[in-house]
């Protein structure tokens, strides 16, 4: 076993950019308003009309809601570094951080996975939908999304803040869980098998599930009305865009944390590990508020006054 130190702070691998970081902090900070101002009105969408007030919107409120809550996590703390000359991050500073971006990653793909139950739902069994997705069970299943994600976070941040590390450097513009596990001093065999194990069961569990309701809705899709195809087409077009941007710009992250990529760019490697926490909270938004045509109205209603 290595010495252990017990430090205060974390310090972050910022490149160099000179003059370039002026540039870079005005393009993330007006990228993160972006993202806010998109995620809020739509919020406000929903929640002022009582015709948005069904499971499919209010699932969708509780995506964008994540987005706010993921984008807080990181934004501020990326926006403040980029302009610091030293980055370093306190540690407790540093363990929020990956709770809130953890906590993240663990609802969004749980909201997927629910909003997929829900649209399976609607084009399966379009005559049960209203029996079998009421308003308390939307309530139940947004309640459980977001208390699994904060339950298996706290564990994980627990565990993860109890090592005894032997450095300080993490090779990453953030704070992630497994860059500081590779900090420490004695054997983490154990937390890396439970990492790994809540990695596949808080992907592969719901992406599974999705894909196990995309061939059901498919099937039906292929044998049923122009009506049906419609329907489908028109609400899960948005929603399996953004399952597929949300997986691969998780595995992005996942192989770069798990495997040695010093031989790729710098600027490279930062992108790839900042692409899905920067695209996925604008792009839902976007997606969702253009593709569906009742919050596209909503919005027109909104801006222009009408009741």
């Amino acid at each position: 076993m290595r010495n252990s130190t017990e430090f205060s702070y974390f310090t972050l691998a910022f490149p160099d950019v000179g003059i370039f970081r002026y540039i870079g902090f005005m393009f993330v900070l007006c990228f993160f308003l972006s993202i806010v101002c998109a995620n809020v009105l739509l919020i406000v969408v929903i929640c002022v009309n009582r015709s948005l007030h069904e499971p499919m919107y209010i699932f969708l409120c509780s995506l964008f809601i994540n987005a706010l809550y993921g984008s807080t996590g990181l934004f501020p703390f990326l926006l403040v570094q980029i302009l610091s000359d030293v980055h370093v991050v306190f540690t407790s500073l540093c363990f929020f951080q990956i709770f809130c971006l953890f906590c993240y990653g663990n609802v969004e793909y749980l909201n997927l996975a629910v909003m997929s139950y829900d649209r399976y739902l609607a084009i399966c069994c379009p005559l049960q939908y209203n029996t079998r997705m009421t308003f308390n069970k939307t309530i139940i299943l947004i309640a459980t999304t977001w208390l699994y994600g904060i339950l298996i976070c706290a564990v994980t941040i627990s565990l993860s803040s109890s090592v005894q590390l032997c450095g300080n450097i993490i090779n990453k513009v953030y704070c992630d869980n497994y860059s500081v596990v590779k900090l420490a001093c004695s054997d983490t065999t154990a937390l890396n098998i439970y990492g790994s194990t809540i990695t596949i069961l808080d992907v592969g569990c719901p992406l599974v599930f999705i894909m196990y309701t995309y061939i059901k809705i498919l099937k039906v899709c292929f044998s049923g009305s122009k009506q049906i195809k419609w329907k489908a087409v028109s609400t899960c077009t948005p929603h399996l865009a953004s399952v597929l941007n949300f997986t691969c710009g998780g595995c992005f992250e996942i192989f770069q944390s798990r495997f040695t990529m010093s031989s790729v760019p710098v600027m490279f490697r930062i992108f790839l590990s900042l692409y899905v926490l920067m695209t996925q909270p604008l792009l839902n938004p976007l997606i969702y508020g253009l593709n569906m045509s009742k919050i596209r109205i909503s919005c027109r209603k909104l801006f222009s006054g009408d009741s």
